[in-house]
Formats: structure tokens, sequence, C-alpha cells
């Protein structure tokens, strides 16, 4: 794994912050009648007035500036006009900004109006998920010392939400830097103590993704949108997070 000077990482925070002011502006559209599309206009809107550029939209030929992924979606759902968001809908919203190179990569799972409890505590689970992931970011850990703090966690949530949660098969968070996906994968579960050493300058982008049943995924004909095979609800939250010298550091926050 790369490890990234000071300078690097504030470059990489600048492009981060842009990604969370995109989040945010989407956070506070994502209202019952509003289109999927609608919210990938506003976050392509800030992202360019802040100079940067959408890292989704033209990659491998995605069609858009964010991946909006509702209900049973887990991944990659395509904005849409014809997508209009409903009471009660549970909405996973991923986005990237490239900045002077930079990139940073983040995810929000967002309720539409009141969740109901079930739903409410697989947005909390993946959430808890990724703030382990990020402890882990520290120097001496693993690769899969990320991984396994991912899993445990998820195995906590589940007894104090009283039900079960799908790690998601096959799909993980990566390195990030001059490019957007980047070696290694990382996975959302697994033994600790193997893979790459951490060091500060160590950069990965973290993302859990639950749902309330099967691991299991299917890709639908567009050729990009995860759902769960079972049409079970999903969650991904995510950050890109540095190794420091005091810690791990959010680059993706305002």
């Amino acid at each position: 794994m790369p490890q990234r000077t000071p300078d690097e990482l504030d470059a990489m925070a600048a492009a981060g912050a842009v990604v969370a002011a995109a989040l945010e502006a989407v956070r506070a559209a994502a209202v019952a009648g509003v289109s999927t599309l609608s919210l990938d206009e506003i976050a392509e809107s800030v992202i360019r007035e802040a100079g940067a550029t959408p890292s989704f939209l033209g990659y491998h030929g995605y069609p858009a500036s964010i991946c909006a992924s509702v209900n049973d979606r887990v991944v990659h759902g395509i904005p849409s006009a014809a997508e209009i968001l409903a009471p009660g809908d549970l909405v996973s919203i991923d986005c990237g900004a490239v900045l002077d190179g930079w990139h940073g990569d983040a995810a929000i799972t967002i309720g539409v109006g009141t969740l109901i409890p079930a739903d409410e505590a697989l947005s909390l689970a993946t959430r808890k998920a990724l703030e382990a992931g990020i402890s882990a970011m520290i120097a001496g850990n693993r690769l899969t010392d990320v991984a396994h703090a991912i899993e445990t966690a998820t195995r906590a949530a589940e007894v104090r939400y009283g039900r079960a949660f799908g790690i998601v098969d096959g799909y993980g968070g990566h390195g990030i830097g001059r490019q957007m996906h980047m070696d290694p994968f990382l996975p959302n579960e697994g033994a600790p103590g193997r893979g790459p050493l951490l060091a500060p300058g160590s950069v990965l982008a973290i993302e859990p993704m639950l749902t309330l049943g099967t691991r299991k995924t299917v890709v639908l004909d567009d050729k990009w949108t995860v759902t769960t095979a079972d049409g079970s609800r999903a969650a991904h939250w995510e950050h890109t997070v540095a190794v420091t010298e005091g810690g791990p550091r959010v680059l993706t926050r305002a």
C-alpha cells in the first residue's frame, strides 16, 4: 500500500470535503416526492461548484454522479427521473469527487421520513461497523484487522438489536488516491492479522454493506444495480480514512 505524505493527505481531505458537502446536500433534499435523478443533479452541482469533478460519472461508462440504491438495492443504483422517493424508503447514496487529481469516496444511508425499526437498526448497525473499521486504521495493524473489526461490530449489533444482518458477499472497501479504486480490496469480514501492514499515510475507503436477510446479491439487466437476492433491504456507509501518527483520520468530512 502506498504511504501518502501529510500534504497529500491534506489534498485528499480537500477532495473528501467536497464529497461530504455533496452528501449533505443530498441528505437535505431526500424527501418524499423527489426523484433520485434530482438528487444526482444536486450532488453534481455541489461537486462542480467546488471546482471538482464527479468521480463516478463516466467511470467504466457509469451514467451518473452518485449511486442511489433504494431499499433492496445494495450499491450502484442508477439515478432515475422515474424513481420517486416515498415515505419509509431506505436510500443509500454513494458519491465520489476528484480535486487536483486526488479522489474522495463516501456513502451514507438516509431514511425518507420515519423508518420502521428494522430498517433503522440496519442503518445504525452498518454505521457502527464503519466506525469500528475506522478505529482499526492504526499503524501496525494489518488490512484484515480492519475487516475483522467490521465483522465483530456487525455481530455485536446483532446482539444489540436482536436480529441477524447479512454481510454482503463479494463487495467491500478499497485503496484510493490518484485513482478511485486501487488495491488492496478490503473485505467486510475475516480473520485478523493478514494482508498489508498499515503505516502512517496508508489510505482505505472503508464501506460495510449489510442486509436484513441474505448475503447473496443479483446484478440487474442494467449491468450496474446490485440488489439483494431475497429482496431484503440493505444499507451502505463509507468513509475514506487515513492512518496517521495520531490515529485514524477521516478524509471525507466537511
